[in-house]
């Protein structure tokens, strides 16, 4: 009996997913709950086991492709009813939408190689225990948007084409769009190699031969020939051509949905952000005494974003609305927090992952969960539920540098957080009963809220309340 393998849902904003890589290829014998394949959402990574005991006889759909959730992407014959299996199950070996998004088959084993899933961030287990503060307090984090209605992207032309409408009249895969930005190749360029896949669409092989070609300085063989026709020239913004100093790099998948996101949420939300000083000298004593000791007790490194979420934490105890969202007229008052660390990709992509029960754990067991899912952030090994379910998020500014920021809210939260860098300045202390002039270990912290529910008193009293726990650390929170 032939089975159709499907494209997973993924979460109730999910519409459609990238394929990765295959793990398995045509003919491979594939044991039930054996991964079959990595898929690639809007938001995260994660492997797709076998449902099925049997053999894998047809790929549908390759390494780069965009299906929609509940579309088959492979065929297993079960090996139960190998014997019989003609007329059983869809055959859908002739499927001419599938064919045409299909790279070559042979070419699936090194897509690894072009995802993005550099080790970028600043995080627990790439910190080491230096005395500086300014750069090595927490995991990389950026505001993002880890909503829960996100938008059904448009999939009509494909994830892979190029944008503006009529640029390009070719396919591109996502995987080739990346290798071709990478290499420096644009859009004029890649239209002219010529390509081996099915209506002359260019493969991951045809471009990985091409941009061996080109550095040896061959790279004109694999071009088209010159047949006298131009390509048409869209009108106004949508043009791709490049001009003199200019490259044009279309906007992946990832990178579009984060655009609409922002957009989305600054239309929504009235923002206000406001910013405090923090005297961080008790918890960088702290940390710089007992790094050494956490790392070999626990096996991560102790960063300051455990010590900001906890007392986050607490303020938002004290604050419900802050931990809140609103549904029309209606505000929905969360019991339980679930606490976002905004965490950055190299290439520009952002994910949220999510502290479920935050509010249960003290500062040890929020390290192990956020260098956890950090970690798993970075190398897309997420799984759907979480990053879903945020009450409030973090982001950290200070990790490139930055003394604050701006963040915008991640709907349909109201409020969001944002730290700076720590550094020592120069700051007037009661010392004795007299002002003097102290070194202290200092941070800038941001809170940006929604205006629509959280007035300026709210949002202020909330900062605020995050510097007292900050500076007021206690052992106790430990």
């Amino acid at each position: 009996m032939k089975v159709e393998v499907l494209m997973p849902k993924m979460g109730e904003s999910i519409t459609e997913g990238t394929i990765l890589t295959w793990s398995k290829k045509p003919g491979d014998k594939v044991e039930k709950d054996e991964t079959l394949l990595e898929i690639s959402t809007d938001k995260v990574d994660t492997e797709v086991p076998s449902s099925e005991e049997g053999t894998l006889v047809e790929i549908l759909a390759e390494e780069g492709d965009v299906v929609e959730v509940g579309k088959p992407v492979a065929i297993i014959e079960t090996d139960a009813s190998a014997a019989d299996s003609s007329g059983n199950g869809k055959d859908t070996s002739s499927d001419d939408e599938s064919a045409e998004d299909a790279e070559d088959a042979e070419d699936t084993e090194d897509t690894e190689d072009t995802e993005d899933t550099e080790d970028t961030e600043d995080t627990e287990d790439t910190e080491d225990t230096e005395d500086t503060e300014d750069t090595e307090d927490t995991e990389d984090t950026e505001d993002t948007e880890d909503t829960e209605d996100t938008k059904k992207a448009k999939r009509s032309e494909g994830a892979g084409k190029a944008e503006g409408g009529g640029e390009s009249k070719r396919f591109y895969s996502p995987v080739v769009m990346r290798m071709a930005s990478e290499a420096g190749i644009g859009m004029d360029e890649l239209e002219e190699i010529d390509g081996s896949g099915l209506n002359g669409r260019v493969t991951k092989k045809d471009l990985q031969s091409y941009i061996e070609d080109r550095k040896n300085g061959k790279g004109a063989k694999k071009a088209k020939k010159d047949k006298g026709v131009k390509a048409s020239k869209p009108s106004g913004e949508s043009t791709r051509k490049s001009k003199s100093g200019v490259d044009v790099v279309p906007m992946d998948n990832i990178k579009k949905l984060m655009a609409e996101h922002m957009v989305k949420s600054m239309n929504i939300s009235p923002h206000v952000t406001l910013v405090s000083d923090v005297d961080m000298t008790k918890i960088v004593s702290f940390r710089k005494k007992h790094s050494a000791a956490f790392k070999e007790r626990e096996g991560i490194s102790l960063t300051y974003m455990p010590f900001i979420a906890e007392a986050t934490i607490r303020a938002l105890k004290e604050f419900p609305y802050m931990n809140s969202s609103i549904d029309g007229t209606d505000i929905l008052v969360k019991h339980d927090i679930g606490l976002g660390i905004a965490v950055a990709m190299e290439d520009g992509g952002l994910i949220v992952p999510v502290v479920k029960e935050a509010d249960t754990k003290n500062i040890v067991g929020l390290a192990r969960s956020i260098n956890d899912l950090a970690k798993r952030a970075r190398n897309r090994r997420l799984q759907p539920e979480e990053i879903q379910d945020g009450t409030f998020t973090i982001t950290n500014f200070g990790v490139f540098g930055n003394l604050f920021g701006t963040p915008i809210i991640n709907q349909p939260q109201v409020g969001i957080l944002g730290v700076g860098s720590i550094d020592k300045r120069p700051v007037v202390i009661e010392q004795d009963g007299e002002d003097a002039i102290g070194i202290r270990s200092m941070m800038m912290m941001s809170i940006t809220f929604d205006h629509r529910l959280i007035d300026g008193a709210l949002g202020g009293q909330f900062l605020e309340r995050v510097k007292e726990h900050l500076e007021n650390f206690s052992l106790d929170s430990v």
